[in-house]
C-alpha cells in the first residue's frame, strides 16, 4: 500500500498516544505509519519510543506535513514512565482520546527447553505488560473524554501458532486483554479493539527474512500479496475514528486472508 495521499480529517480534534512510534532501521514500521496517518487525519500525537532519535524521525515527517506531535522518550514496561507519558500528553494538548499500544518485540522460535527464561520475560513485558501499564495510565483520561478508544496491535501469531511460544503467548494474551478493556470501560464510553497483522513487511521484519521467505509468505496468502505498515495504519485509523463508534472488543486480522485458509489449501496454493 503506498503512502496515503488523500486525507479527510477523520481524527480532527483528537489527541492520541502511539507507543513504538519510531522505526528500527530505514523504512516505515507500524508505529511510525500509524502516528503519521493519525496526524495527517487531524490528530495531535504523542510519539512514544525508547529511542528519541527514532521517534524524532517520525516527528520530522509529521511536522513536514503540517501535523502536530511531540516526542516522549519512555520505557513503557515501567509503570511510572507510562504515567508520565499520559500526564505529558494531557499537559501538552489538554485531553486524551486515543491510545495505540503498538510497541513490540519479536520472539525467537524454539522448543521450550531452548527458550531462555529472560527472553520469555522480556517478550511478555514488552508485548503485553506495556499495554496493561499504558492502558492503566491512560484510562482516567479516556474516561474523561467520554469518547475514548484503545487500539492494540497484536499479531496473527496470537490467533494461530507461529512456532514461537513467548511471542504467540504474549500476542494471544493481548487479544484477551483487549476484550477485557472493552467490557470493563464500555459504560464509560471507551472502546477497545485489537489489530492482528500478519505477513506485513516492515523494517523489523526485513532483518529477519530473506527473499525466499518473503516469497513463501506472499504465495501462501489468498490475496497473494504482502502487506505493509500503511495497511495496519489504515485499520488503526478506522478503529480510532468515530466511524467505528459501535465496534468494540473485536480482533481485526490485517493479513491478506492467511488466517482463514486451511493448511491443505495453503499448501496447494504454494505450488502455483
Amino acid at each position: 500500500m503506498p503512502y496515503p495521499k488523500t486525507f479527510h480529517q477523520r481524527l480532527a480534534g483528537k489527541v492520541a498516544i502511539v507507543t513504538g512510534a519510531g522505526s528500527q532501521g530505514s523504512g516505515v514500521g507500524t508505529g511510525k505509519a500509524i502516528a503519521c496517518l493519525f496526524a495527517r487525519e487531524g490528530a495531535s500525537v504523542c510519539l512514544v519510543d525508547q529511542s528519541r532519535e527514532r521517534a524524532g524521525e517520525t516527528l520530522a515527517m509529521i511536522l513536514e506535513a503540517g501535523g502536530k506531535a511531540f516526542v516522549c522518550e519512555a520505557d513503557v514496561t515501567d509503570g511510572d514512565a507510562c504515567g508520565r507519558v499520559a500526564a505529558a500528553t494531557v499537559e501538552h494538548y489538554g485531553a486524551l482520546h486515543v491510545l495505540v499500544n503498538n510497541v513490540g518485540v519479536a520472539g525467537a522460535g524454539s522448543r521450550l527447553e531452548n527458550l531462555d527464561e529472560a527472553m520469555w520475560d522480556r517478550t511478555i513485558d514488552v508485548n503485553l505488560k506495556s499495554a496493561f501499564l499504558m492502558s492503566r495510565s491512560a484510562a482516567p483520561h479516556l474516561v474523561a473524554a467520554r469518547a475514548g478508544a484503545v487500539v492494540n496491535v497484536s499479531s496473527t501469531a496470537g490467533i494461530r501458532s507461529h512456532g514461537a511460544a513467548a511471542y504467540g503467548s504474549s500476542k494471544a494474551a493481548l487479544i484477551a486483554l483487549t476484550r477485557e478493556l472493552a467490557v470493563m470501560y464500555g459504560r464509560d464510553g471507551v472502546r477497545a479493539n485489537v489489530i492482528a497483522p500478519g505477513h506485513i513487511f516492515t523494517p523489523m521484519v526485513e532483518s529477519m527474512l530473506d527473499e525466499e521467505a518473503k516469497e513463501r509468505r506472499r504465495k501462501i496468502a489468498p490475496l497473494a500479496i504482502e502487506g505493509d505498515a500503511w495497511d495496519v495504519a489504515a485499520a488503526a485509523l478506522f478503529l480510532a475514528s468515530d466511524e467505528a463508534r459501535f465496534i468494540s472488543g473485536v480482533c481485526v486480522p490485517v493479513d491478506g486472508g492467511v488466517t482463514e485458509i486451511a493448511a491443505l489449501c495453503a499448501f496447494e496454493q504454494m505450488q502455483r
